[in-house]
């Protein structure tokens, strides 16, 4: 493994973990040349998955940019970085496990609000107000209902 801060290729594992889904192992590696620390994370390759976007267009399933999405809606919120981190692995095991090479968008969309929305409500409506492109107040409005009619049942 090549070190990011000097660019030896001799580094060795000081520590390695599984990570909650048991899919991903977290190694932390040591560089014998400047003795700089950084961590890895290793998955089974599999085969590509591909988001067929609203537009019928295809383009290869990205963790990054969902996690940016869930990110976003969950700034200055109670959500740590493991549990968004989480949403995104369990989203992707689901498509992966589905056996399908191909996942739509709407999909993606639907999984993640229902993760967030088990935990945290503004979290959730603030990605669903993206996901579903509230055009106006009312739609606003109508999925706060939504929310508060499942809150009291």
């Amino acid at each position: 493994m090549k070190c990011p801060y000097c660019g030896k290729l001799e580094t060795r594992v000081i520590d390695s973990r599984a990570m909650d889904d048991n899919t991903t192992i977290r190694r932390r590696r040591q560089c014998d040349g400047c003795e700089g620390r950084f961590t890895t994370y290793e998955r089974v390759d599999t085969i590509p998955l591909a988001v067929v976007k609203r537009d019928g267009a295809r383009e290869p399933f990205d963790r990054q940019k969902l996690l940016g999405g869930i990110v976003k809606s969950c700034v200055k919120r109670p959500v740590s970085m493991e549990q968004m981190e989480n949403i995104v692995t369990e989203v992707e095991n689901t498509a992966l496990n589905s056996l399908n090479k191909e996942i739509s968008s709407k999909e993606i969309g639907e999984l993640v609000m229902e993760q967030l929305r088990l935990l945290d409500e503004v979290s959730y409506v603030r990605f669903a107000s993206v996901y579903r492109q509230f055009k106006d107040i009312d739609t606003f409005i109508h999925e706060i209902s939504k929310l508060l009619q499942d809150k009291q049942c």
